[in-house]
């Protein structure tokens, strides 16, 4: 009966002692919801219409940014970018792909910003658009100068220049 009782007890408090997850150190999801929400009015402020942007984005110094996959952006990308995929954001590979965090403009761009709605720009769901991952990212490592396109453009509007493996 003991034995029974026992048991009945640890199966009673397992349920609540499985309901807490360790901590982990290296995931701190508050620090990015207070980063999201520090950022709103500063990423409000940093968006960019189509002929700004682009005007700002091929001036000397300035990076254009995809940060979509490698396969993504072979298919197709802004003429001028350069590519480091959201994934592989650390603060090494930023600086290896952007230089030291600074004032170095970075413009940034993303599926979204496209009405193609086909390869190599299909559309995500509005609230996880790469832009804003991206955006809230860059200024996380010190990336203070960050620009997004506001605008939804297409791939063959005049004045888009589109590099693509199928185009050469």
């Amino acid at each position: 009966m003991k034995h029974a009782i026992a048991l009945m007890s640890l199966a009673l408090a397992t349920p609540a002692f499985a309901q807490q997850a360790p901590a982990n150190p290296q995931v701190d999801y508050d620090g990015f919801a207070r980063l999201v929400t520090e950022l709103a009015p500063v990423r409000a402020s940093h968006r960019l219409a189509w002929p700004d942007f682009v005007r700002r984005a091929r001036a000397e110094g300035a990076i254009l940014l995809d940060a979509r996959t490698p396969a993504a952006f072979a298919r197709g990308h802004i003429k001028g970018a350069i590519n480091l995929p959201f994934t592989d954001f650390t603060a090494e590979s930023l600086r290896a792909a952007l230089g030291p965090a600074g004032d170095r403009p970075v413009y940034i761009y993303c599926n979204n910003n496209f009405r193609d709605h086909r390869a190599p720009v299909p559309l995500k769901s509005a609230p996880l658009a790469l832009n804003i991952p991206t955006f809230v990212n860059l200024h996380g490592y010190g990336y203070r100068n960050v620009w997004e396109l506001a605008d939804v453009i297409g791939t063959a509007d005049p004045g888009v220049e589109w590099d693509s493996a199928a185009a050469g």
